[in-house]
């Protein structure tokens, strides 16, 4: 019961922040879901960090692991917004725009893990 309480405080906190980090960035973007792609990244982003300080520095609990990984950051990212937006531009047959959303997900939220993966085990002091 415990682990369920500590998810579900890092999905109210992930949700909040999605909301409130996907829209700042969206502003201005009236057509494009860039709010959707920036958040993808940055939760990537941080996911890596995340996994990589519990797997090579032993840096967080098994508890806060879940919290933030599965909690904060499952509530956090948004592949399912991410998939409906692009379903959209495919239904408006606006391809090029398609394409740039698909590749442009994938290549930062893989670019996220990367950079991830670089600071915790190549930078980190």
């Amino acid at each position: 019961m415990h682990l369920l309480l500590l998810i579900g405080l890092g999905g109210f906190v992930g949700a909040i922040l999605r909301y409130l980090i996907s829209g700042w960035i969206q502003a201005g973007f009236i057509s494009f879901p860039m709010g959707t792609m920036g958040v993808n990244f940055v939760g990537s982003f941080l996911l890596s960090v995340v996994m990589y300080l519990s797997e090579y520095r032993g840096f967080f609990n098994d508890e806060t692991r879940i919290f933030l990984t599965i909690g904060l950051l499952g509530a956090f990212t948004t592949m399912s917004t991410f998939s409906f937006e692009s379903f959209k531009l495919l239904e408006q047959n606006k391809i090029f725009l398609l394409g740039l959303n698909i590749i442009g997900t994938v290549t930062l939220t893989l670019f996220g893990v990367y950079l991830g993966k670089l600071l915790v085990v190549n930078l980190w002091s």
